[in-house]
């Protein structure tokens, strides 16, 4: 197969158990297929756990290493995307409690910093664009308040757009356990912060930051 350009990467038709079969057999830089194709999932879903954005990324990239060291395990009974998200959750819990631990987590912690910016940004004005960038950082604050277990799962059905039975796999829940969160997580957020989700793009993961993971992951392995 000859070498990708990045822009092909997003339309690559290659299934993941394909990509990871090949990977397996040697052509490894066939891995950054499944990092660019999951980079905002894994993005998102850890960020549910980890506030501060350096330990977002370090952790990103454990995931990536440890998925790929352990791309052997990947027996396909379950899609690529929720084994991949699974490594991502037991790597963000572990850096978590490393950081109880060390006493470096604040519960009044509310460092959002997003980078990414898209061609709509800037088409409008600068107080639309003003007006997007403030309701976006405090419907993310919003999110960062809600209880872990119930931000996780909103961030999983309202932002990436899983569905309930997917949810609760990657989770290992029930889904009527998967309802009672979500069914939470809204009622904890104001009403006002709840409708702003509605065409508001939070915690994206994209551009420079995204290069770096793969570039990093790739040279690594």
């Amino acid at each position: 197969m000859e070498a990708l350009r990045i822009a092909d990467y997003a339309t690559c038709k290659l299934e993941d158990n394909v990509i990871a079969r090949r990977v397996l057999a040697g052509e490894k830089e066939l891995f950054e297929i499944l990092m660019r194709r999951y980079n905002q999932t894994l993005y998102r879903v850890i960020r549910g756990y980890l506030k501060d954005e350096d330990e977002v990324q370090d952790t990103m990239q454990n995931a990536y290493l440890k998925a790929f060291d352990k791309l052997f395990q990947f027996r396909g009974d379950a899609t690529f995307s929720t084994w991949l998200i699974r490594i991502g959750i037991n790597e963000a819990l572990l850096r978590l409690k490393d950081l109880k631990r060390k006493n470096l987590l604040s519960l009044n912690e509310v460092n959002v910093q997003i980078e990414a910016i898209t061609i709509s940004d800037m088409q409008i004005s600068p107080e639309k664009k003003l007006i997007r960038q403030e309701s976006q950082k405090m419907l993310e604050h919003a999110i960062d308040s809600l209880p872990e277990k119930y931000r996780v799962v909103y961030i999983l059905k309202e932002i990436e757009g899983f569905d309930n039975a997917h949810i609760a796999q990657v989770l290992g829940i029930t889904d009527s356990n998967v309802k009672v969160r979500l069914h939470r997580a809204k009622a904890l957020l104001k009403e006002s912060l709840y409708k702003l989700s509605s065409g508001v793009e939070v915690f994206e993961f994209g551009n420079s930051r995204c290069d770096a993971i793969v570039n990093f992951v790739m040279k690594a392995i």
